[in-house]
């Protein structure tokens, strides 16, 4: 794993890569190139060459690299340190303590968008409380599909981060239409609630924001839920490289002010809600007042909120169909 500025010194080690002085290497060597998290894409970039999960790494830490690992694992080091995401390289990003299946077709799943499943869930909840059977939830630019994937188990029973002392959930039942622009996410989607379990809870259909819905759909959904594109043309230039430059533009660039797909999701959301259904978007930090002045002019609309994430961003739109 050498290169031409860094050799090593010792005697044997240097024919020796174990997974304890792969990962040492490479997340120097991704720090230099001013790569974000290189621990983390150091353990995930050997864990995926070795078949190890990263508890493993740890445990068989002096576990020696064969020739073949070493050579697959130096070509994706180099994609790596030139910005290219990790979670592409390894073909999967974790998301609400599940494994997801990414790819260039769709955004990688971020810690901050579980906010919208915890939200999502708890009004699937509140809609089954007062009596809805099943409850209807409706996903627009699902993506990888973590979003609906994840609501719907967690209407199923599954939560995340519990003990298996806390008391039991019981599972509601959902129906869940999830909608996106770029057939390949699509198929990645279908790939993923299958892999989890959803693929009886969850519709999937092509097409741009309310255009695959039909007529008689309208006023039966509890629950809308979106990750729209959102990132001003201002706010471009300043992303980093491994975003910008790597991830589907089209999941992220919302035009001037960020507002091309959220300014008709908003206006249009009663549409599709049912009395007392909940909205909940993810927004971008600068767009505070922007999605409140939206979801404003939409006289259908009560309760609007815009709620921080864990990192204290403005994050998430949240209304309630009057």
């Amino acid at each position: 794993m050498s290169t031409s500025s860094e050799h090593e010194s010792a005697n044997t080690q240097v024919d020796v890569w174990t997974s304890r002085r792969l990962i040492r290497w490479i997340d120097s060597h991704l720090t230099a190139k001013g790569i974000d998290a290189p621990r983390v894409c150091a353990e995930m970039l050997v864990g995926h060459v070795v078949g190890a999960e990263r508890m493993q790494l740890y445990m068989e830490a002096d576990r020696p690299a064969s020739a073949t690992e070493l050579e697959r694992l130096r070509a994706l080091v180099v994609r790596a340190a030139r910005h290219e995401p990790v979670q592409y390289l390894v073909g999967e990003a974790w998301f609400w303590s599940k494994r997801f299946v990414v790819g260039p077709a769709t955004l990688i799943p971020r810690p901050a968008t579980e906010h919208l499943v915890e939200e999502a869930v708890v009004a699937a909840r509140a809609a089954a409380a007062n009596g809805a059977r099943p409850v209807r939830m409706l996903e627009i630019g699902t993506g990888t599909g973590c979003i609906s994937t994840c609501v719907a188990a967690g209407l199923r029973g599954q939560r995340r981060g519990t003990e298996p002392t806390d008391p039991p959930v019981l599972p509601i039942e959902i129906q869940i239409v999830a909608t996106d622009l770029v057939p390949a996410a699509l198929d990645l989607a279908r790939a993923n609630a299958a892999a989890h379990g959803a693929t009886d809870a969850i519709e999937f259909r092509a097409g741009s924001i309310y255009e695959p819905l039909t007529a008689p759909e309208q006023g039966t959904f509890h629950v809308l839920v979106s990750n729209p594109p959102y990132v001003r043309d201002d706010e471009w230039q300043e992303m980093n490289a491994n975003v910008r430059d790597h991830e589907p533009r089209t999941a992220l660039a919302g035009g001037a002010a960020g507002m091309d797909v959220l300014a008709p999701l908003i206006a249009g959301a009663h549409t599709w809600l049912v009395p007392g259904g909940r909205l909940v978007v993810e927004i971008g930090h600068r767009q505070h007042d922007d999605v409140r002045a939206a979801a404003a002019a939409n006289a259908h609309l009560d309760g609007v909120d815009v709620k921080k994430d864990f990192e204290g961003f403005w994050r998430m739109l949240v209304a309630t169909r009057k």
